[in-house]
């Protein structure tokens, strides 16, 4: 391409780098550097040694994608449906398993047949968990840029903030135990986040933004921050809104456009969009996941459970058939016995009152920490009150969050209850015996090593600031501990295999008011900067 804005001229980070890096003694910069090596070298082998772990369904949902798209075309892999996971994420993930399918039908042929429902050799264990550790090297990639383009000042606080990404409890438990591939994805939104700090950046991060939504649809939560402040600081003139960069417009809109044609433009031309959106977007799934996020509709929930033991003396009417439902377990089954039910219009409605809340003050001040803060009250504004929220999802917020937990000790005490319940909030996801002292042991290092170094290192705030929510966190970690105690062990001792989902209510009622807390406080700390 001889364009001047091709897209390999685009992504070329060389110009970026030297603009955002600070000058600083070559000992200084190998202070932090070898120490993310030394940490991913480590967390790696940790993570071969939890090769034998437990895995979910994901773990056959990802081998059945393989699979599907190594015997398949592309144009039947979005109709494919001889196993109940169908293939639902967008096309740019679909073609990164059919990458790793070239490999894995050397490994073990077996694997890549789509009739071989729930195979699980040690190969294709041993294949599927070495993919995971592989690709996660994107994240110290990404980590590693944004450590270096921070300026000099500030590189002790990211280097903290970065090990702490690199060794987030919710990646050990979602990735490497559970099975997923967030950290990978997660690094390219980091890169893209790092790109934004400079103005020749700028493009790049939207690119890559770009190329993110075609891997997992889920970024969309994140869209309005990136297109307010690409718009108002690459598009527009910072400094009067009604002088466009034309050039700059053509650019991103090119760009953008290129990468979302090269995904979807094949399944336009075989006429699957609609087919492919269907699978994207399963809007029929009730309110709640079978184990309630938590955010608002889980104390929606739990308010609803409590008014059904004091109806009788309140002389509330009960719905009979939604006695059991938020209780089952089952997707697509959310009903209320005495509260009103809620619609996805409704959610839609609330979700995006508080992103224009957050847009607004991003579109006044479009300083990279201004939208930073805003992606983050976009992913707390998705999470509390979006339809049918995994409990996965608080990463949404805790990743963005951490990049600037450490501006001051305002941010940070909004970041500690987030912190707390997001990740206690994941433990659900493993429930067996054998993987219990992993994740409690390594939540419990991880939260109580990293709260007491940002701790060390957040300034003090330039505003008055007030410590309620200190009291608040200090009371809500104190009863994280019966609470880990009762829902792991206490429960099974008195009531065995009778009210299964009690714990798991406690568990997300009692994240659900970390998370709300942590909201907030992060919207007075980002409403007031």
């Amino acid at each position: 391409m001889t364009s001047s804005f091709s897209l390999g001229q685009v992504l070329d980070l060389k110009p970026i780098a030297r603009e955002i890096r600070p000058k600083a003694p070559q000992s200084t910069q190998e202070q932090y550097h070898p120490t993310l090596w030394q940490c991913t070298v480590v967390a790696a082998t940790l993570k071969i040694l939890l090769l034998p772990a437990y895995k979910s369904t994901d773990f056959e949902v990802h081998r059945n994608w393989l699979a599907i798209t190594h015997s398949l075309p592309p144009w039947e892999w979005y109709y494919e449906r001889t196993s109940e996971w169908t293939l639902d994420y967008p096309p740019y993930f679909a073609a990164f398993e059919w990458l790793l399918s070239q490999l894995a039908a050397l490994i073990d042929s077996d694997m890549v047949d789509t009739n071989n429902l729930n195979y699980s050799s040690w190969p294709t264990i041993a294949f599927q968990r070495a993919s995971v550790i592989v690709s996660e090297l994107l994240l110290f990639a990404a980590l590693y840029f944004f450590v270096a383009s921070t300026p000099f000042g500030a590189r002790k606080q990211s280097h903290a903030v970065a090990l702490s990404i690199l060794l987030s409890p919710g990646f050990l438990i979602i990735d490497h135990i559970h099975f997923q591939y967030n950290s990978m994805m997660y690094g390219i939104l980091i890169f893209s986040i790092a790109l934004a700090r400079t103005d020749s950046g700028l493009l790049s991060s939207g690119i890559l933004f770009a190329v993110l939504l075609c891997f997992k649809h889920i970024y969309l939560y994140l869209a309005p921050a990136y297109f307010v402040y690409l718009l108002r600081a690459y598009c527009l003139s910072r400094n009067n809104v009604f002088r466009p960069h034309i050039l700059n417009c053509i650019k991103l809109g090119v760009s953008v456009l290129a990468v979302f044609g090269a995904a979807f433009g094949p399944f336009a031309y075989w006429g699957q969009l609609d087919q492919l959106m269907s699978r994207l977007f399963p809007f029929s799934r009730g309110l709640c996941h079978a184990y309630w996020a938590p955010n608002m509709w889980a104390i929606y929930s739990f308010v609803d459970r409590l008014l059904i033991l004091v109806a009788p003396y309140l002389k509330l009417s009960i719905d009979p058939g939604a006695l059991h439902s938020v209780t089952r377990g089952l997707v697509g089954d959310t009903s209320f016995a005495v509260l009103p039910n809620i619609s996805p219009k409704l959610c839609f409605s609330l979700t995006l009152a508080f992103h224009i809340q957050a847009l607004t003050t991003l579109w006044l001040k479009p300083t990279w920490e201004t939208f930073v803060g805003a992606l983050t009250l976009c992913g707390y504004a998705s999470f509390l009150f979006g339809w049918h929220v995994h409990e996965k999802a608080v990463l949404l917020i805790i990743i963005p969050f951490s990049l600037i937990a450490l501006k001051d000790r305002s941010y940070l005490a909004s970041f500690r209850p987030l912190a707390v319940a997001g990740y206690i909030s994941l433990f659900p996801l493993l429930f067996t015996a054998q993987e219990y002292p992993i994740k409690t042991a390594y939540t419990i290092g991880w939260l109580i090593l990293f709260l007491y170094v940002f701790d060390r290192l957040a300034p003090a705030p330039s505003r008055q600031r007030v410590f309620l929510l200190d009291r608040f966190a200090l009371l809500y970690n104190a009863i994280s501990v019966p609470l880990i105690i009762y829902c792991s062990l206490v429960h099974q001792v008195l009531f065995r295999d009778k009210y299964e989902f009690l714990p798991l209510m406690f568990t997300s009622t009692y994240c659900a008011v970390g998370v709300i807390t942590s909201w907030i406080g992060f919207m007075v700390c980002y409403l007031s900067s």
